[in-house]
């Protein structure tokens, strides 16, 4: 083990899913999210990936004619064990009936473990929109159910859905994050009926329960697809939307109405369903 490890603290204005999909890109080691930012901790220097950042900040200002603003401070730091340091960092936490817990901790006795990797990709649990959308997942999938994931990550929800008793389908664009859910379900000893990567347009099934954890503007592209994968007494989750943009993601969605609506923080989770009286 080296003396001393690199900690860069990354404080960012707005847009904080898009910084985080860039690190989920970029670093080959765990981060820990903190509010309005991140920490990536290593044992080589981190200027390198500091340097990407400002210039990943700038092209976002320069696309989104907006200031998006980032601060990044690396530390050296003694060595006191820096794995052991963010490991505690992560710690278990409760859904529901869901028990979120890192590979490094003991399973509960009593509810339904879900162990995750922190290192292979967001969703932990820890996230407003990922609890909220196990919270939702909770209460409406049921044993039988067919149930899509669509931008899965790291298969959290798709694994919390297996668990239920559902038949689980999962599709990301991104490559890494479907290996990932593969991963996580292989941790779990679960196992997806389908995953691809790409997008649910993909699919000519139709589904009880369709979940998307993703981005507001991404919601707004792919609305079409995801309510044609919709059974007609379907349940559509959908997460990622900073309350701000809720209105703008539920103008696509007018053809649903609203079963629920679970707030925490500055996120929110709309879990919507067919509207007979509108079709």
């Amino acid at each position: 083990m080296q003396e001393s490890y690199y900690e860069l603290t990354i404080e960012v204005s707005s847009h904080i899913s898009l910084f985080r999909d860039f690190l989920n890109d970029t670093v080959d080691v765990g981060f820990e999210e903190i509010e309005n930012g991140f920490i990536v901790r290593n044992e080589e220097s981190l200027e390198t990936l500091s340097w990407g950042l400002e210039q990943f900040a700038s092209a976002l200002s320069k696309a989104l004619s907006t200031i998006v603003e980032c601060e990044c401070t690396e530390k050296k730091l003694k060595n006191n064990d820096w794995v052991e340091v963010y490991q505690k960092s992560i710690q278990p936490i409760q859904i529901e009936n869901f028990y979120i817990h890192p590979t490094w901790d003991a399973p509960s006795d009593t509810l339904i473990n879900i162990e995750i990797d922190p290192a292979l990709a967001f969703g932990t649990g820890h996230h407003p929109t990922t609890a909220s959308s196990l919270r939702a997942i909770a209460s409406f999938v049921k044993k039988d159910f067919k149930v899509l994931d669509v931008g899965c990550g790291s298969g959290i929800l798709g694994v919390g859905a297996i668990k239920l008793g559902a038949l689980v389908d999962a599709c990301d664009t991104d490559p890494v994050s479907v290996e990932n859910t593969l991963k996580n379900a292989e941790l779990n000893s679960v196992e997806f009926h389908k995953v691809w990567e790409g997008s649910c347009s993909l699919t000519d099934e139709k589904y009880d329960v369709v979940v998307a954890n993703i981005v507001a503007d991404v919601l707004t592209f792919i609305a079409k697809d995801l309510k044609n994968a919709l059974k007609k007494d379907g349940v559509l989750i959908l997460s990622g939307i900073l309350d701000k943009y809720e209105n703008k993601v539920l103008r696509f969605y007018k053809d649903l109405k609203i079963s629920k609506r679970i707030a925490q923080d500055e996120w929110v989770t709309l879990i919507l369903q067919k509207d007979e009286g509108l079709a």
